[in-house]
């Protein structure tokens, strides 16, 4: 524990990894645009730069904090520094502001105008690039890009997929794929982490917002919607609403509002996940092939390691996600003209992931060469629809979500956090509701938002070894383990985003520690008010299985594989 002296007050530290969050402890919004707590120290906009007694100055982010310290956060001098870091950012930037997809929400802009910049006096002279949207998650704008380098150390620090780097030097930096590559022809997982970082508009979602608004305007069409569980904690903040609030019952109604026909909830779908896979993780269990089994919910996780450790493809679950496992029930449904009014059907999923755009396009996940989801909104599109339309969210009744597919499970809600689809899973495997058994479960390191956990549940007599990790550098540092031999599992949940779903790259940013915090509680809340605890138990899903899916579940479950990444 340690004093330092911020701008005439005294302020006490102990922890904090620098003099930056310091700073910002004793309640100075000092700016930044290359920090983020959860990234390695870059250093490079400089905005955070003090000055201490003797009128040395540094920047804030890379310095410890150390006891004694006397510095100035504002004076003339810094304002008047920060200010000018900023008019040469702009020089060298994009200023179409008003139809950037960032306008409003841009953390450059918004410096901008707190520091009073009204002008630059420079000419742009910065090469022009062109768009690559190349890419069905994100586009990539290099004339809006700062060089902040967040999505850099995003990419390779969080992700360790290294999709993206540094080029090039001096006023010809650049960030680009290899030999300046389209994103997508990288080893880019989709995963939209990248985006989730970017303060400017220079890496953003690839929309498909237009080509509903058209649909839900054409009466020949049919349009239905599948909300996924962490979309409904990640949109009330942004109309005022308490952090983490399950807003499900009013995007329902907004979304009907808008035009959509039916509205049904991903947990739907995410029952019927457990279920499969839980039959299929018995069934490996006893053959003892192809152990650990992986989780194959996440498509960002299943492209990286299919791309970075194709000879562990087997070990894959063959499961399709929850998505397009609802996707695959949606359009075996509405086939039934009576079901579909005569109207053409337009399916479309509101997800809080980038890949998911992506999924949708892989052969691996269509049903007879069709594809089962039409357009996947993100989270942060639906926000963009929901304002564009006028309709006062905060206001607006609840509504529940449509028959025959309007009820999921707490164990499908969960599956929005990391440890949720392990728990989901050990739940189904636990026979009978017994509180303590159940609450062994809860309580056995599958909850909490550390990026590897493991665990060891007893089933039966047997000891089934498991671990949790989310963020693909922690996967990637498990999958060497395993490798090595380091490690030996019998099943393995991965998440590519940090935190699991509610942290996903489609979802609106930014979100602080009290923002992630309340994301998870609140789809644990919901667990906890759900009447139907387990997924095997969902009285919905289980007539699905006497009907729709009846002699056809790997068809319409299953992921179209090659029999020998099957077998193995």
């Amino acid at each position: 524990m340690g004093f330092m002296t911020i701008d005439r007050i005294r302020v006490e530290f102990t922890d904090e990894p620098n003099v930056l969050s310091v700073i910002r402890k004793a309640d100075i919004d000092i700016p930044t645009l290359c920090y983020h707590s959860e990234l390695s120290i870059y250093g490079a906009c400089r905005l955070c730069t003090v000055e201490n007694e003797r009128g040395k100055t540094f920047a804030s982010c890379s310095e410890p904090p150390r006891d004694g310290m006397v510095i100035y956060t504002n004076t003339p001098r810094l304002m008047k520094y920060r200010k000018m870091i900023l008019e040469l950012l702009l020089a060298a930037h994009c200023r179409d502001c008003t139809t950037c997809i960032k306008s409003g929400e841009c953390h450059l802009q918004e410096l901008a105008h707190r520091m009073g910049v009204t002008h630059v006096g420079y000419e742009n002279t910065k090469t022009q690039y062109p768009i690559d949207m190349s890419s069905p998650a994100i586009v990539r704008d290099p004339n809006k890009c700062i060089l902040c380098g967040d999505c850099v150390r995003m990419c390779d620090n969080v992700q360790s997929v290294n999709a993206i780097d540094f080029a090039y030097r001096g006023t010809e930096a650049l960030v680009t794929p290899a030999f300046n590559k389209n994103i997508a022809e990288t080893d880019c997982v989709n995963c939209g982490q990248c985006r989730a970082v970017c303060p400017t508009g220079a890496i953003s979602i690839n929309t498909n917002i237009e080509v509903i608004w058209e649909a839900l305007a054409d009466p020949n069409t049919k349009v239905v919607a599948q909300v996924a569980p962490a979309v409904r904690v990640a949109v009330g903040d942004f109309f005022g609403m308490a952090r983490g609030e399950n807003v499900m019952g009013k995007i329902v109604n907004v979304l009907h509002r808008m035009g959509f026909d039916e509205v049904f909830d991903t947990a739907y779908g995410a029952d019927l996940t457990v279920i499969e896979e839980s039959k299929e993780f018995l069934e490996r269990l006893v053959s003892g092939k192809n152990l650990p089994l992986f989780t194959s919910c996440c498509p960002a996780w299943v492209s990286f390691c299919e791309n970075r450790y194709p000879e562990f493809k087997q070990n894959l679950s063959t499961c399709r996600s929850p998505q397009q496992m609802f996707g695959a029930v949606i359009q075996e449904y509405y086939r039934n003209p009576q079901k579909s009014g005569g109207k053409k059907l337009l399916s479309v999923s509101i997800m809080p992931c980038t890949a998911k755009k992506a999924e949708i396009l892989q052969e691996e996940s269509k049903t007879n060469g069709k594809a089962d989801v039409d357009y996947v909104l993100t989270t942060t599109e639906l926000v963009t629809m929901i304002r564009k339309s006028g309709i006062r969210f905060e206001n607006i009744d609840i509504e529940s979500s449509d028959m025959p597919f309007g009820i999921g499970s707490g164990a499908g809600v969960i599956f929005g956090n990391t440890g949720g689809v392990m728990e989901a899973v050990l739940s189904r495997l636990c026979e009978g509701h017994d509180r303590t058994e159940m609450d062994q479960i809860r309580y056995s390191g599958v909850r909490g938002e550390e990026g590897l956990k493991e665990i060891t549940y007893d089933y039966n007599g047997r000891k089934i070894r498991a671990a949790i990790v989310s963020g693909l550098a922690n996967a990637d540092m498990l999958m060497k383990r395993i490798g090595n031999k380091e490690a030996e599992y019998d099943f393995v949940e991965v998440m590519a985003c940090r935190r699991g779903c509610i942290m996903g790259g489609g979802q609106p940013v930014p979100a602080g520690p009290r923002t992630k915090a309340a994301r998870a509680k609140g789809l644990y809340d919901t667990d906890i008010n759900t009447q139907i605890k387990k997924s095997n138990e969902n009285p919905l899903v289980l007539s699905l299985y006497e009907n729709i899916l009846k002699g056809r579940e790997h068809k319409l479950l299953h992921r179209n594989m090659a029999m020998g990444d099957i077998q193995g």
